[in-house]
């Protein structure tokens, strides 16, 4: 809007350089372009001003397409008045001299202008097209026909105006109907994210298989050794109680002969003792020393039998020992773990010094009772 000023019965206007301003006085042309300055007087003077810039003109309408859905157009283009003195003859861009406003309202009669144009022929396009196909490629078909249309119209450079450029920001349709159109898409993306999640789970469930199976397997190794450990420790004990009952047997066995010979030596000492007595007692009767001699060899004879039997005892009682400790290992190796495990607790029992109380769970004495009774049943 020009700017005007009043003195002393004249009027004084400034316009501006995006303004096209034209003076007519008495019907002649005095004043004519753009950020013009000027006196003028305002009963003589006939004024029009013409914006020569760019002007956004957006829209917004509603059309149907081929198979009868409803699509709201969102538009906009840009214009400019290229002649200003063609614009001003055709259209009332006349302004008040005392304020500078417009008379009329040229600016809404060009927007109404372009926006039916537009409109009709974004109608016409739309109305040939599908609504899949329009929401894919109704866009740039419907610019490129507004544009074509808004430029071969004639009356826009009868008029003296200039399009610009022509800009479709949105085809949208119904709000039911996108939602029906966007079910498919996501129900798409629904099944890629519940497969991903289904993967993701199988993926977890096969690492805690293998996770599960390498501690299993380490289980049985771990089993795998301790029998190992255990036979190889029945062995031991097995070769120790071997060994010493042979010890004990070789003891035996030498005591036994030690004794035999004591008592041989002994039966000797005592024969030349006898002898000697005999020898020395010479002088007695003859019916006594007989006596004697008969009582010192029965003496003699007793005392070689009884050696004889404390050596053959001795090595009975060797020999005893020696397979009551075979046998005693014997029963240890077909016994089974668990009794194996109850005897060494009872031993244990039998040496732990004095406990005053002894608590126990019941996962404790169910796995202990399971344990125990495991073989048992199986030996039933």
């Amino acid at each position: 809007m020009a700017d005007i000023t009043r003195r002393l019965g004249w009027r004084h206007l400034r316009g501006a350089p995006t303004a096209h301003v034209r003076h007519h006085r008495s019907g002649r042309l005095v004043h004519d372009g753009t950020g013009l300055s000027f006196w003028f007087r305002s009963l003589t003077a006939a004024l029009s001003e013409v914006p020569v810039d760019d002007h956004e003109l957006t829209m917004t309408f509603h059309a149907r397409t081929a198979d009868f859905q409803d699509v709201t157009v969102q538009a906009t283009v840009t214009y400019r008045i290229a002649d200003p003195a063609l614009a001003a003859g055709r259209l009332d861009f006349s302004i008040d001299p005392d304020t500078g406003a417009w008379r009329g309202t040229p600016l809404e009669q060009l927007g109404t202008l372009l926006t039916e144009t537009a409109q009709q022929h974004a109608l016409d396009v739309l109305a040939r097209t599908p609504l899949s196909a329009a929401l894919v490629d109704g866009v740039a078909e419907v610019r490129e026909r507004v544009a074509a249309g808004l430029g071969g119209e004639p009356r826009l450079p009868a008029t003296g105006i200039e399009v610009v450029a022509v800009r479709v920001m949105a085809l949208r349709p119904e709000p039911e109907v996108e939602r029906a159109l966007r079910t498919p898409a996501r129900e798409q993306i629904q099944q890629d994210a519940d497969r991903a999640t289904y993967e993701r789970r199988a993926v977890a469930v096969e690492r805690e298989r293998a996770i599960a199976e390498n501690e299993l397997a380490s289980k049985i190794e771990l089993a795998r050794r301790e029998e190992r450990l255990v036979d190889q420790r029945g062995t031991n004990a097995r070769r120790e109680a071997e060994e010493q009952a042979a010890a004990d047997a070789v003891r035996a066995e030498a005591e036994a002969a030690r004794s035999v010979k004591l008592a041989e030596a002994e039966a000797a000492r005592s024969v030349k003792l006898a002898e000697a007595e005999a020898t020395r007692t010479a002088a007695l009767t003859e019916a006594e020393a007989a006596r004697t001699l008969r009582l010192a060899e029965a003496e003699a004879a007793r005392a070689v039998r009884l050696a004889r039997a404390e050596a053959e005892r001795a090595r009975e009682v060797g020999e005893a020992e020696a397979a009551a400790r075979a046998a005693w290992l014997r029963v240890h190796a077909e016994t089974d773990e668990a009794t194996l495990h109850a005897l060494a607790g009872m031993r244990l029992a039998e040496n732990v010094p004095h406990i005053d109380s002894v608590t126990i769970s019941p996962d404790v004495l169910t796995g202990l009772l399971a344990k125990l009774g495991g073989p048992a049943e199986g030996r039933a």
